[in-house]
């Protein structure tokens, strides 16, 4: 059996689905509670990982675990020790942890602190382990939903700052992949889009994806970092600035980890915005 944390988001719920279609048994954990669109013999189980004890119970008769940590996790809650220590001794073989790019490309910043510590847990946890190191998502693009549904706007900073994000649905097809599959023991993989590409141009998508020209507004640092303080910390905010702004060389660059896994070539943004186009429609002034 494999168990998928997050199994209700953007990676998880891709993941669950494609692991149901091959025939997997598979226990979907989220802190919310079921909802109609988990595959049919798909068990649901609601867990919060930053109580890993909560955990424990969906972790019985399983294999393996895909390991999607909340930004709560990441800022504090149960250490990761405890969290792969509850996954070992209910009999878990495999985990195959999500992290992120940034680990590889630049000193851990604090903002990713807390991942480095997974990570580190992870390795050392003497289960046979894969950690998939992700770019920015395309999907972070629905943060201009609402702007782009009220105003034809899209905001952002750094707007000709290109970065090859990835799209979630690559991510959970490469998740399982690797549950799946033998030969990915201790192994690091780098998962990003096949082209860098700036805000700028993901407005553009956008717009022909929906029908609609739209607007780009280029946001200072200053107005940005204020957006993002509404729903992160101070050092959270400023860590995501600093690779938005300012990406290493290698933080630039495309992997070939999703086109050697999967193989196929990644997804571009342009695929993501016309698969997801009904969340980026205009709404009249009477709607």
């Amino acid at each position: 059996m494999i168990v998928v944390t997050g199994a209700t988001g953007n990676v998880g719920r891709p993941l669950v689905q494609a692991l149901a279609a091959a025939g997997e048994q598979v226990t979907a954990v989220s802190r919310r509670p079921a909802d109609a669109t988990l595959p049919d013999g798909v068990r649901h189980h609601r867990a919060d990982l930053a109580d890993a004890e909560s955990l424990r119970t969906a972790l019985d008769g399983a294999d393996a675990l895909f390991l999607l940590l909340s930004g709560e996790l990441l800022t504090g809650g149960e250490s990761p020790a405890a969290l792969v220590d509850v996954a070992r001794s209910a009999g878990v073989r495999q985990v195959v942890l999500l992290s992120s790019q940034i680990l590889g490309t630049r000193p851990v910043p604090p903002s990713h602190a807390r991942l480095g510590a997974f990570e580190q847990a992870v390795r050392e946890s003497g289960l046979d382990w894969t950690i998939l190191r992700p770019s920015g998502f395309h999907s972070n693009a629905f943060a201009w939903a609402e702007p782009v549904r009220t105003g034809g706007t899209v905001p952002a900073p750094f707007g000709d700052v290109a970065l090859p994000t990835v799209d979630p649905a690559d991510l959970a097809a490469v998740a399982a992949v690797v549950l799946r599959g033998d030969g990915h023991h201790g192994r690091t993989y780098v998962l990003t889009g096949p082209a860098p590409v700036s805000p700028r141009e993901q407005a553009a998508a956008l717009g022909e994806a929906t029908g609609a020209p739209l607007a780009f507004v280029e946001l200072s640092r200053e107005a940005a970092r204020a957006h993002l303080l509404a729903f992160m910390p101070e050092h959270v905010a400023d860590g995501t600035l600093d690779i938005l702004g300012a990406p290493t060389d290698a933080e630039r660059q495309v992997s070939p980890d999703v086109e050697r896994l999967l193989g196929r070539p990644a997804g571009t943004f342009a695929d993501w915005a016309r698969r997801n186009a009904a969340a980026f429609h205009r709404t009249s002034p009477a709607e």
